[in-house]
């Protein structure tokens, strides 16, 4: 089996220090692909010097984080547009809402995913969205934007089945992480993974975060990383009642369609 995380951030310093190793111990695991996900201006340029560095294992995605929202600045816009010139980068992101934390006000999360959207509609590229504790804000926007976007990932869904069935309606892709193998946080997710269409269905790690709880042996540093994306995928396929083969194969094209691998 071969598998694309959709979503890790390979610029952590948690991963950075011993990058070589998370890279290979990935693809001997089958993780051919790594979407290395921007969330800063200097993050999202550090991620396209990883793809130059490792172009045959990595694209990425650049954007600005809504925690990152009040650092826009006047020359944001054009930075941004000038990084996506770049060929390994697949997506505008991470970009969205979230009212859980509100690291940035919310005023400018929501001016900043406008923004955002707006340069994914010119540059006719996908987007890789991230919605916490703001679904309502986060939807009516998307409802706005849908018709004039490309393709759009709802990022590390940990939502309800009334969001999952408002994304989907949207028609946008839901990308699934280890949340699922969490037994006290992860129930419900366990129940509405059935519901994506495997057309519509991405799976990531999130990495350095979200170490699947699950795992038979846990590394001792407690980070978490694109080798431990198969196990996310037995997971899905159990809770889906799916041959992992098959499921396998799904968000392999999927995602390969979805970033135009």
């Amino acid at each position: 089996m071969e598998f694309i995380d959709i979503g890790a951030n390979l610029t952590n310093r948690s991963l950075m220090k011993d990058l070589d190793a998370v890279i290979t111990r990935a693809a001997n695991a089958g993780v051919r692909q790594i979407v290395v996900t921007g969330t800063s201006i200097d993050e999202s340029s550090k991620a396209i010097e990883l793809c130059y560095q490792y172009p045959d294992q990595l694209v990425c995605t650049v954007g600005i984080h809504p925690h990152h929202a009040s650092d826009w600045i006047s020359d944001t816009q054009t930075s941004l547009q000038n990084l996506s010139k770049n060929a390994c980068v697949r997506a505008i992101g991470e970009t969205g809402l979230d009212f859980n934390r509100n690291y940035s006000p919310r005023d400018d999360q929501i001016d900043c995913f406008r923004r955002q959207l707006d340069l994914a509609i010119s540059l006719n590229k996908p987007v890789f969205t991230h919605q916490r504790d703001a679904h309502d804000t986060f939807v009516g926007i998307l409802r706005e934007y849908r018709e004039r976007l490309s393709k759009v990932v709802v990022h590390c869904f940990t939502d309800s089945k009334a969001a999952l069935l408002d994304y989907l309606e949207l028609d946008c892709h839901i990308g699934i992480t280890g949340w699922i193998c969490d037994e006290r946080r992860g129930l419900e997710l366990q129940q509405l993974v059935g519901l994506i269409p495997d057309n519509r269905l991405m799976v990531e790690t999130d990495a350095p975060y979200l170490l699947p709880r699950d795992l038979p042996v846990k590394p001792a540093s407690r980070i978490n990383e694109p080798t431990y994306l198969p196990h996310i995928i037995n997971v899905v396929a159990l809770h889906q009642g799916k041959d992992v083969d098959q499921l396998a194969a799904e968000c392999l094209k999927t995602s390969q369609l979805f970033f135009d691998i």
